[in-house]
């Protein structure tokens, strides 16, 4: 257990040196690569809900203080991120092919959605159509990042005897 939660903090953090140092000078259509939500979404996937929301809120507080960003932004919403997609790999199969590609497009525009409604909400200027205009290139850097991510991060954590079982849904 002690070796699962050493894994997945390397791989949290390398995706927030990534993110921060390299990804996001990229832009392409107005959108840049977000490497550490499609790492977060591989974890939840594999880990389970409790496990997504736990790196999610530590993903986003390294990503706050790396970027000298508003504290607490970025680690509520990828703390909601992590435990949705986490317990849609426990209530759907987190084997399905499918999953992980659908779940990063889901969350991307999710994500793009909460962090505008969040700005709102705290009184930012905010610009609607920036975001719809950078919505479809984002969300096709993040599908061409989710593959290879979601294989490595597979390789790395595997399975383990503390990974939750799927959830039975009655009816």
């Amino acid at each position: 257990m002690t070796v699962d939660v050493l894994k997945i903090a390397g791989l949290t953090f390398a995706a927030v040196v990534l993110q921060t140092s390299i990804l996001s000078s990229l832009e392409f259509g107005g959108a840049t690569p977000d490497l550490l939500l499609v790492t977060l979404v591989a974890i939840a996937l594999l880990r389970g809900a409790i496990t997504g929301a736990a790196v999610g809120f530590a993903a986003g507080l390294l990503i706050d203080t790396a970027t000298l960003a508003r504290l607490g932004e970025t680690s509520l919403l990828l703390t909601i991120a992590g435990y949705w997609i986490g317990r849609y790999g426990e209530t759907t199969g987190r084997d399905r092919t499918h999953a992980p590609v659908l779940s990063v497009a889901v969350v991307t525009i999710l994500y793009g959605i909460g962090a505008l409604s969040l700005h709102v909400v705290l009184g930012d200027a905010v610009d609607a159509s920036e975001l719809f205009g950078s919505l479809l290139p984002g969300i096709l850097l993040n599908l061409l990042l989710t593959v290879p991510v979601y294989a490595l991060v597979r390789r790395i954590l595997g399975r383990s005897a503390w990974s939750p079982q799927e959830v039975r849904l009655l009816g």
